[in-house]
């Protein structure tokens, strides 16, 4: 089992649901984060003076799924979350990590069972 992070731009969300729907895996958590990486932020102007916002919004999902769908998942990610043909910079990351237990807990089940 793997435990899948992606951060991506909050306008391509939709279009990563999608892509996700298209390739069978129908469970994620969504959450509201800020950040900045290449980006580095951008220059506001607000009441006359100029702001940096150091902080850009984007929003994380985390989706836990079986070895056999990590590889779709990565590449729905991709195709749902890619802005333009080539990709711009801010359009995200995806991180993979091992996941060591998942317990359903109205049923108890654990493993792979609780995906």
């Amino acid at each position: 089992m793997k435990l899948i992070i992606a951060i991506i731009q909050p306008h391509r969300l939709e279009a990563v649901k999608q892509a996700l729907a298209d390739v069978e895996v129908f469970r994620l958590t969504v959450q509201d984060v800020q950040g900045f990486g290449r980006q580095r932020g951008q220059a506001e102007v607000y009441r006359g003076h100029e702001l940096s916002v150091n902080l850009l919004r984007k929003v994380q999902l985390m989706i836990g799924v079986n070895d056999a769908f990590v590889e779709p998942t990565i590449q729905a990610i991709i195709k749902g979350g890619r802005t333009g043909p080539g990709g711009e910079i801010g359009d995200g990351k995806i991180f993979v990590l091992p996941l060591e237990d998942c317990v359903r807990i109205r049923t108890g089940e654990r493993g792979g069972e609780a995906i």
